[in-house]
């Protein structure tokens, strides 16, 4: 049986993860999100889609007082999302439900929530080669179990109108996305380009897309590098990390 153990959520003080090495564990992508998500004083209630064992949901609570739900398919990772929420005094405010996100608009009113967060599993099932022998670890990463159209669909029913969307995905398949979005009536707004150093092409993109939102106001925001030419962090990961030099090895990678 795989042992669980306590991970610093980086450089917060206080936030801890209850983690397996059998389970997907949470990596840079849900840090870089969490960055990139927008919360006012007019946030009330925010919902995270495949929320694994929630340390997007966790990195918000340093943003808002809102209310915050995950949702994952997996019962052992939602387990320890709910225990990590004790640990860290915020199940008053942090919520975790084991369901399938197909289905989970049907624990609350339609169109009930401000913002929906997710970082879906990005690879297709026809990619073979990408995937994991830890079944867990595939759901996580490949579109066995869901899709974007259904995460699409899902985040369309949970949204209030003019709600925003965020989420993490692949570059290669950004034509799709946009493509999606647009039959389900969102309108992409801001896009940030993340790169794992310079001179590589970019990897991954963050997209914010607003629900029956207006075009024309599309923002395009300063590329993302993870790495520097001398493969350390760069001081915008760090700043996003709550690191600085004097304590954090730079070289090592999450």
């Amino acid at each position: 049986m795989s042992k669980v153990y306590k991970h610093d959520l980086l450089a917060y003080d206080g936030l801890k993860i209850l983690q397996k090495d059998n389970l997907f564990k949470f990596s840079i992508d849900a840090l870089l999100l969490g960055d990139f998500v927008k919360v006012n004083k007019r946030t009330k209630r925010i919902i995270d889609l495949g929320s694994g064992l929630g340390a997007v949901a966790f990195y918000l609570t340093l943003k808002t007082k809102a209310l915050i739900y995950g949702v994952d398919i997996q019962k052992e990772v939602i387990e320890l999302a709910n225990k990590s929420t004790i640990i860290n005094k915020l199940d008053n405010q942090v919520k975790f439900i084991n369901d399938d996100i197909k289905n989970v608009y049907k624990n609350f009113e339609t169109n009930s929530f401000d913002i929906v967060i997710s970082n879906p599993p990005f690879y297709k099932t026809k990619n073979i080669n990408n995937q994991n022998d830890n079944e867990a670890l595939t759901i996580a990463r490949h579109e066995v179990l869901i899709n974007l159209d259904d995460i699409f669909i899902a985040t369309k029913r949970l949204l209030a109108n003019g709600g925003m969307f965020y989420f993490i995905h692949r570059v290669e398949r950004l034509d799709e996305i946009i493509i999606k979005l647009h039959n389900n009536n969102f309108v992409v707004k801001r896009l940030k380009f993340v790169y794992t150093k310079p001179n590589k092409p970019a990897k991954m993109l963050l997209i914010e897309a607003r629900l029956n939102g207006s075009t024309g106001s599309l923002e395009i925001e300063e590329p993302l590098y993870i790495y520097n030419k001398n493969k350390e962090y760069t001081k915008e990961i760090l700043d996003i990390f709550h690191l600085g030099d004097e304590n954090y090895d730079k070289k090592t990678k999450l």
